[in-house]
Parts: C-alpha cells; structure tokens; sequence
C-alpha cells in the first residue's frame, strides 16, 4: 500500500523518468499483425507450389504479418495454378516460351507484381534463373530456398547430389537472391541426416517436410527483424 500511495504522489516527470531507467517488459513485445500494415508478397512458382501453399497457410493464420497479393507462374500446368485458383488468390500464367528472352519474360512479371502492389518476392519451386532486370527491380527482397545446406549442392537435382557423395548430413537454405545460382545471403537453414538406408526419394520426402516450415521462419523474421547486408553475410541488428 506505502508503494502505491507513493507511486500515486510521483509527478509525471518522475514517472517518465523511471520508465526511462525501468522499462516494462511489455514495451519490447509486439504483435506485427496488429501494429504494422501486412507486407504484400508475391510468389512466383513452376511446379506443385507447396512451399507457396505453406506460406498462404501462414499468413492466413497470422503467423507471418503478410498477405499474398498474387501468385505467377511460367506454366499454365503447374499444379499450384489449380490450388492457388481455388483458393481465390490471384493468379497469372506468363508463359516464358511467349517472350522474346529472359529480360522480356522478367519485364512482363515484374509489372504484374508491381500492379499488384507487391513487396517481396517468394519464389517456390520456381524453374528461371533471374535475370538482373528481376533481381535489380526487388533488390534484396527476393527470397528462394534451395534443398540442400548451401553452398553445398547448388543448381538441379540437390537431393540427388548429396546422396551421390555420401554426406551424412544435408538440409534446405532459404537466401536471399542474387543474379548468381543459387548464391545470395543465406537467411536461415535445416539440417537433415541422410541415413544408411534412404533412397534419393526418401531423402527429397525428409527435407521437403523440413522446407515448410524453415521458409515460413526465415520470412517472418526478415519481416519482423532489423538486419544487413555485410558482404554476404545477413546480420540481425536486435
């Protein structure tokens, strides 16, 4: 009681004082949903599209402070168009084949993300290399994850490579994009234990399930952290 009938006399200067010297633990705890406007993604894809479906999953439950704005793929076939579709997320197929080269085929997908107002760029299962009119357009906003402990296994066929040579261990790597290969800072990344009895198809199955949830971590804390850039090194700031 002598501590509440002291702290109810301290004058608002003494009390801003305190909170100077004291802050509360509350102060350092947020919930970016609530306080921060949803960062607009957009994802581009080639394939079945189940890291995007991960990501969908995350932000509609509010564990990533995102939404997607659009999802392009470069294959009319894809089978995450179909899932995407009726999700009711929209969706744009530009086939590469229709293009006059690479930097038309970036050019046309960059003004989709742009129209849709997009921020970063996700790519899942995504088959084009960047060109630098992509990379130079999302610079340091692109991210991509790869099945294999980068730099490692760059480039096709990653679960099939370290299971050729034998390594004991190998996982996924979500980075940053850059003009090169499978090449940009490294965000986050999963080990995964190749064992004595997989088959390269065992192996994709393992880290495919350690993908979901690895790309989901790494985009929420690039979202939600202070970072740079030293070199090739990400540092977090907090």
């Amino acid at each position: 009681m002598v501590a509440v009938f002291f702290w109810s006399r301290t004058t608002p200067e003494r009390r801003r004082q305190f909170y100077a010297l004291h802050p509360p633990r509350s102060r350092y705890r947020y919930n970016p949903v609530m306080t921060h406007k949803l960062t607009s993604l957009g994802i581009l894809l080639s394939g079945r599209g189940s890291n995007m479906q991960a990501i969908v999953r995350a932000c509609e439950s509010g564990e990533l402070p995102a939404t997607v704005a659009i999802v392009v793929s470069n294959r009319i076939d894809a089978a995450g168009v179909a899932w995407t579709r009726e999700r009711g997320i929209e969706c744009r197929v530009l086939p590469h084949r229709d293009y006059e080269g690479r930097d038309a085929h970036d050019r046309a997908i960059v003004d989709e993300l742009r129209e849709a107002g997009v921020e970063w760029v996700c790519l899942a299962g995504y088959m084009r290399l960047l060109s630098p009119v992509f990379v130079t357009a999302f610079h340091n906003r692109i991210l991509n994850i790869h099945p294999s402990l980068l730099p490692s296994f760059p480039g096709l066929d990653a679960q099939a490579q370290a299971h050729g040579h034998g390594v004991r261990w190998t996982g996924c790597t979500v980075h940053l994009v850059d003009t090169e290969l499978d090449h940009g800072p490294i965000v986050e990344q999963t080990a995964v234990p190749v064992l004595s009895g997989d088959t390269v198809e065992d192996l994709e199955h393992r880290i495919l399930l350690e993908e979901h949830p690895t790309y989901v971590r790494a985009l929420k804390q690039l979202l939600q952290r202070r970072w740079t850039l030293q070199g090739r090194r990400l540092i977090w700031l907090d």
